[in-house]
Formats: C-alpha cells, structure tokens, sequence
C-alpha cells in the first residue's frame, strides 16, 4: 500500500508519555513520506536492504532457517526464528512497501521517543508477531518472512499518537490515521482466519499490533516481573527485622533485632 498524509505541526520531540486525547493540529501543505531519515530507521532500512541483496546470492534454505518456520520452533527449538524472520523478504515489492511505511511512520515516532525506546518497541512487536503467529500455527512449515510485524507495530503507535492526521489511502482516499488502524486490523484478523499456509503473516500482522498496544499501555512485562521480584524480597527483609523504639526520657536509639 501507498500513502500520502497532511504533515501537521511538529510535537515535543522529547515527551515520551503515550497520549489517547485528541489534539488540534494545523495542517500544513500536503507532504509526501515522514521526512529526514531518523537514527534508528535508518539502521532498519540499511539491515532490511542488506540481508534483502545477501538473499539475491545465497541458496533458499536461508529463509527455512532464519525465517519463522513455528513447527521449527516447538520441535528444534530455532527460538532465534521468532527475531530473525524480520529480515527476510519474499521480493522487491514485498521490501519496498515495508521499508516505505517504515520511513513515512517511524520517523515520526523516533522524534517523539528516542532512538532506544523506539528500537525496543519495534523488537518488541516484531517478537510479539512471532509469538502469536507461533502458538495459533503450530503446524505450519511454510515459513512466514518479512518486517511487518513491527511495521504495523508502527502504526498502532502512530494510530494512537496522532488518531486525527489525515492520510491518503492510494493517493486518493482521505482517512483519519485512527480509522486507517482499525481498517488494517480488521483486515489481517479477517485474512488471518480465512487463508491457509500461504507464506503472509497475518496472524503476525495482528501480534504485531497487540504486543506493541500491551507495551504502550503497560510497559515491558519483564520489568515488571523484575519489579515485583524486587518488592517481594524487600518485603522478606522486612520481616526479618523488628524495630524497637525507646522511651520518650531515654536517650538510647531504636534498636533492631
């Protein structure tokens, strides 16, 4: 798919607090893509391209094994699959609408963040496809490629971030971006449970999108984790001690037993 939005004024860059209200924007002359290249998009889009040309010249079983293969993953363990399959792409304009809504969303994204927590979000949902897309078919042995996991990720974020700026679906279609998120969601839960093993990741379209609304809203899971670990063994250590306060015409200080 081909996009074109109204760019509207620029918000703080810095503020990293996910925001659900609506906000005003001005709108400005119509513009096409999401402007300079970012730090961390570009490390994206060299990787992508990179492992795309090394393709071009090594044998097909490359896909097979950094692809997701999910029967791989529960029967050989190639845990690594659920990261890698990324990187792989399944031809020219396969990468290239993938890399083109990188550009056009996540730059974006990456002023409004920061480099690290916008690298974070996007493993994270491309992970999360992976994770999904394993565990509903766990059967399947065509092995499922490419960045879009963390591409529609991507746009859930922006979706949630910027729900009134006005896109072009095919240069023709005005749509809020709000809209746009729930078409194409829609769209992969229909695709995910009509088509079979057809190599297009729909189910990880969708984990994709779920993982990376969870991290959004609640933060990453294994802080959290670490975080409770962490309140429960001060709360042990606490009850380990017991503080004994002194009397008021007693100079001695609270001991602890």
């Amino acid at each position: 798919m081909v996009l074109v939005f109204f760019e509207p004024c620029s918000s703080n860059s810095n503020d990293q607090t996910l925001s659900y209200s609506d906000v005003q924007y001005q709108t400005r002359n119509p513009m096409f893509g999401g402007g300079a290249v970012t730090p961390a998009v570009k490390f994206l889009l060299i990787a992508n391209i990179s492992v795309f040309v090394l393709q071009t010249f090594v044998d097909y079983r490359l896909v097979y094994f950094f692809g997701l293969v999910p029967q791989r993953v529960w029967q050989d363990l190639y845990l690594w699959q659920l990261f890698t399959y990324q990187f792989l792409h399944g031809g020219l304009f396969h990468i290239l609408f993938n890399m083109l809504a990188l550009w056009m969303f996540g730059c974006d994204l990456e002023r409004r963040w920061d480099s690290n927590f916008f690298l974070k979000y996007f493993f994270i949902s491309v992970v999360g496809g992976g994770i999904l897309n394993t565990l509903l078919t766990p059967g399947q042995m065509v092995p499922s490629i490419g960045a879009s996991a963390g591409v529609y990720g991507i746009l859930l974020a922006y979706g949630l971030i910027y729900p009134n700026r006005i896109i072009y679906f095919y240069f023709l279609f005005p749509i809020k971006m709000k809209h746009f998120v729930l078409i194409i969601g829609a769209i992969s839960l229909y695709s995910s449970m009509a088509s079979g093993q057809s190599g297009i990741a729909h189910v990880a379209h969708l984990g994709g999108m779920l993982f990376g609304y969870i991290y959004l809203r609640w933060g990453n899971p294994f802080d959290r984790f670490k975080l409770y670990l962490d309140q429960r063994r001060l709360a042990r250590i606490k009850r380990r001690f017991h503080i004994v306060q002194g009397r008021k015409d007693d100079d001695s200080e609270p001991t602890l037993h």
